[in-house]
C-alpha cells in the first residue's frame, strides 16, 4: 500500500440539498441519531463490528448494542439485543467468535458471540466485573481490565499470581454489608470526574480460554492502566503473544503527575520492565504487525497536560527511539500501522479539522492522506492492506463509517444510519471567519447560521466558548453544546477558538497558560468586535455561554464587560483559590497559574472573576452538577450567591445526579430547554 489513497477527498454535500422545506434542527431530533463507534475489521476482511448508541428518553437510558455491515456493502444488521449496554466488540483470530463486553447478566463481563450474533457465551464470570476485552493472536487467552481488592493478592504479590475470585467476592459482599460508610484517606486523588476511590484498583487480568485461569498482572495499589479522559487504549498485546506492554503512573503523588510511563511485560510471568523514562505522559502503545516496534503518543513537559502530543516509534528489541512528527507542531491523536509495518497512519487536530497523515516508521516527509472539513478517526486496514476503513463527522453530520482503497478516491459510506433523521432538519455548514486578536495573532471562529437564513435580517448572536483552556471548536459532532439546536432556535452561533485553543500550533496553545483572563480574552472580545459588524447580526441582542473554562470565561466576561445581554455559565470556574483546593487533578492548577495559591496568590487574585463582584451587572443562568469534582459545585453555588447579592437576574440549576457533563437524556433535555428559555427572555425580546 505505498501509494495508499493518494486522491482521497472528503466531500460535504449536505450544502448541495434543498434546504428550504426542511425543519429547524432541535433537541428532540438529536436525541434520534444512532451514535456509532468503535468499528473493527473481521480478519477475514468482509465484515467491520461497531457499536450504536440510541436513546431510550422514557427510560433515560443510552442503550448500546453491537451491529456488523459487509464491507462489501450493504445493510446493517444488529448482533446483540440483550442488556443495555454491549461495547468493544473484539475479533477473535480465526474470526469465528466476536469477543465482547456487555450488562445482560452478573454486572459488565466479557462475552462472545458467533459473526451472525448467534451462540452468545458467558466468557467471564468475575464478581468485580470486567472491562476492556482484547484477544491475543493466539486465540489462546484474552486480556481485560477489573477493580479488584489488591488485598486479596497473596503476599508477596507478584506478576501473574493467580486471581482470587472467592475472595474478591467475599471482601466486596463484606463491603456492601458494612454500615459504616466511612471514607478515610491519606494521600490525595482520593476521588476523581464523579467518584471517590474507594479499596477497588483497576487490574490487568488475563484469562486462558481453555482453562479459564485467571492470572492478575498488575497487582499492588495502583490503577493500571490510570483512569483518563480518553485516548488510545492503555494496553497491548504483542503479535506473538508473548507479551504486553502497558501504561502506568509509579509516580509518589498522582495528584500532581502527568508522568505516565510504558511497561512491557512477559505473559509467561516476570518481571515489569520500564521501557520509557521521559517525564511526561507516555500512553497508546500500538504494536506494528510484525512485532518490530511499538508506537505510543509522548508529552515531553511534566505536568502539563496539554503539552503537545507526539508520535514515538520504539523498536522493539533495541529501545532505538523515532519521533517522527517532532517538527510538525500538531497533536496526535490516533494512529495505526500499515499491515506491513512500513508506514504509520496518524490523525493529527489541525484548525478544528482531523486528516489522516502518513509516515514511515523510520522517519521522513510526512504525507497527508485524507483531509476536508470533518474530522476523520478510527482507522483500520484490513490484512492485504487494500483497503481502509475510518470513521467521519464535522460540525453538521455525526459519525458514520467509511471506506477506501488503495485505488484512491473518495471514501464510501458503509454506514447511513443517521440519514433519514437529517434529511428531515435543516443543519448547516460552519463557516470559518478569522480575525486579529490580541498582539495581532490570527484569532478563528466557527459561524452557524440559523435555518432558512435570510442575509437580510438581523439575527440574535450567541458565542460558544469551549472548555480545557486547551481545547477546541471544530468539525466535530457534539451532543451536549450542539451548535446546530442553538442555530435551529434562531440563533447565528459563533464559536471562538481563542489562545489555548488546540490545532493552531503549541504556542498558540500555551499562549493561555498563566493568562486565563488576558489574551484569550481579548481574542475573544476581538471576535465579538467582528460578529457585530456583520450584516445580518444584531449587536444588541448577543449572548454568550460556556462550560467549564468557558464557564469560567462567562464569570470573567460578568465582570469585564456589559456588551451581552444574557450569559449562561456551566460548570465554570469562579474562585481561583478554592477551586485549586478543591479540584483532584493538582497538576492542572499547578501548571496554569504556576504554583498554588499560597505559592503565586497574586496570579490567582489577578485571574479570578470572584474578584471583580461589584461589576457583575449582566443576567446569568448558572448550571452545575453535584458530583462534579473536576469543577465542584461550590464554584456555582459560590457565584450564584455573589449574583443574588449583588442584584444581579440570576438563576441556579443544579443536577444532583450529574457530573462534569449533563449526560442523561432527561436532564440534557431540561439543560437545553432552560438555556434556550433564557436565552429567549433575556436576548430575543
Amino acid at each position: 500500500m505505498r501509494n495508499a489513497l493518494p486522491r482521497l477527498v472528503i466531500f460535504l454535500a449536505l450544502g448541495c440539498l434543498p434546504l428550504a422545506a426542511k425543519q429547524p434542527f432541535t433537541f428532540d431530533a438529536m436525541m434520534k441519531l444512532a451514535r456509532i463507534g468503535d468499528p473493527q475489521i473481521s480478519p477475514d476482511g468482509k465484515l467491520v463490528a461497531f457499536t450504536v448508541q440510541t436513546v431510550d428518553f422514557a427510560a433515560n437510558a443510552k442503550p448500546t448494542q453491537v451491529f456488523a455491515v459487509p464491507m462489501a456493502g450493504g445493510l446493517p444488521v444488529q448482533l446483540t439485543r440483550d442488556g443495555s449496554s454491549n461495547s468493544r466488540p473484539r475479533w477473535s483470530p480465526d474470526g469465528k467468535r466476536l469477543f465482547y463486553i456487555s450488562n445482560r447478566s452478573n454486572g459488565s463481563q466479557v462475552w462472545s458471540m458467533n459473526p451472525d450474533g448467534s451462540d452468545s457465551r458467558q466468557v467471564t464470570y468475575l464478581p468485580t466485573e470486567a472491562d476492556g476485552v482484547s484477544v491475543a493472536a493466539s486465540g489462546k487467552f484474552i486480556v481485560f481490565t477489573s477493580d479488584v481488592y489488591p488485598g486479596c493478592m497473596p503476599a508477596p504479590a507478584t506478576v501473574g499470581a493467580a486471581f482470587d475470585s472467592d475472595c474478591n467476592k467475599k471482601t466486596l459482599d463484606a463491603e456492601a454489608a458494612n454500615k459504616v460508610k466511612a471514607r478515610v484517606y491519606s494521600s490525595l486523588l482520593y476521588r476523581h470526574w464523579v467518584s471517590y476511590s474507594g479499596l477497588r484498583r483497576r487490574h490487568i487480568l488475563v484469562q486462558d480460554l481453555d482453562s479459564g485461569k485467571l492470572r492478575d498482572f498488575t497487582p499492588g495499589d495502583r490503577d493500571v492502566p490510570p483512569f483518563s479522559l480518553g485516548g488510545p487504549d492503555g494496553y497491548a498485546i504483542s503479535p506473538d503473544s508473548t507479551e504486553i506492554t502497558y501504561v502506568a503512573n509509579t509516580d509518589a503523588d498522582l495528584s500532581t503527575s502527568t508522568n505516565s510511563d510504558l511497561f512491557t511485560m512477559p505473559l509467561a510471568g516476570g518481571e515489569a520492565k520500564r521501557i520509557t523514562t521521559n517525564t511526561g505522559a507516555d500512553e497508546g502503545p500500538v504494536y506494528s504487525p510484525d512485532g518490530r516496534y511499538i508506537a505510543y503518543r509522548t508529552q515531553i513537559r511534566a505536568g502539563y497536560e496539554s503539552d503537545q502530543w507526539l508520535l514515538a516509534i520504539m523498536e522493539h528489541d533495541t529501545g532505538r527511539l523515532i519521533a517522527p512528527t517532532e517538527a510538525m507542531d500538531r497533536p496526535v491523536e490516533s494512529y495505526a500501522f500499515s499491515p506491513d509495518s512500513h508506514r504509520v497512519f496518524f490523525v493529527t487536530d489541525d484548525h478544528g479539522a482531523h486528516p489522516i497523515s502518513m509516515v514511515a516508521v523510520t522517519g521522513g516527509a510526512i504525507r497527508i492522506v485524507a483531509q476536508g472539513h470533518t474530522s476523520l478517526d478510527d482507522i483500520q486496514f484490513t490484512a492485504d492492506g487494500k483497503t481502509m476503513i475510518y470513521t467521519e463527522q464535522s460540525g453538521s453530520e455525526p459519525i458514520e463509517i467509511y471506506r477506501a482503497t488503495s485505488a484512491g478516491g473518495a471514501g464510501i459510506p458503509l454506514t447511513n444510519l443517521n440519514r433519514a433523521v437529517l434529511d428531515q432538519y435543516q443543519l448547516t455548514p460552519l463557516e470559518t471567519i478569522t480575525v486579529a486578536g490580541a498582539d495581532g495573532a490570527n484569532v478563528d471562529s466557527f459561524i452557524v447560521k440559523p435555518p432558512n437564513f435570510d442575509p437580510q435580517t438581523k439575527y440574535p448572536v450567541l458565542f460558544l466558548i469551549h472548555g480545557g483552556p486547551e481545547g477546541e471548536w471544530g468539525e466535530q459532532w457534539t451532543y451536549r453544546w450542539n451548535a446546530q439546536v442553538f442555530a435551529g432556535a434562531g440563533f447565528v452561533v459563533a464559536m471562538p477558538n481563542p489562545r489555548g485553543s488546540t490545532g493552531y500550533g503549541q504556542q498558540f496553545t500555551d499562549g493561555v497558560n498563566g493568562d486565563w483572563g488576558g489574551r484569550a480574552y481579548r481574542d475573544i472580545m476581538a471576535t465579538v468586535d467582528y460578529v457585530a459588524t456583520l450584516p445580518y447580526a444584531d449587536p444588541r441582542r448577543m449572548a454568550a455561554a460556556g462550560g467549564s473554562y468557558g464557564g469560567y470565561m462567562v464569570d470573567w466576561i460578568l465582570g469585564h464587560t456589559n456588551r451581552f445581554k444574557a450569559l449562561i455559565t456551566h460548570a465554570g470556574v469562579y474562585d481561583l483559590s478554592s477551586e485549586a483546593a478543591e479540584t483532584e487533578e493538582l497538576w492542572f492548577p499547578k501548571w496554569e497559574f504556576q504554583g498554588f495559591p499560597w505559592e503565586n496568590p497574586e496570579m490567582y487574585k489577578r485571574w479570578s472573576p470572584s474578584s471583580f463582584v461589584r461589576d457583575f451587572k449582566t443576567p446569568t443562568l448558572i448550571t452545575h452538577g453535584e458530583l462534579d469534582y473536576r469543577v465542584p459545585v461550590s464554584q456555582g453555588q459560590q457565584l450564584f450567591t455573589a449574583l443574588q447579592q449583588q442584584k444581579v437576574p440570576s438563576k441556579l440549576i443544579l443536577f444532583p445526579d450529574e457530573g462534569h457533563w449533563i449526560l442523561k437524556p432527561q436532564n440534557s433535555s431540561f439543560w437545553y430547554a432552560s438555556v434556550i428559555a433564557w436565552l429567549n427572555e433575556f436576548v430575543k425580546k
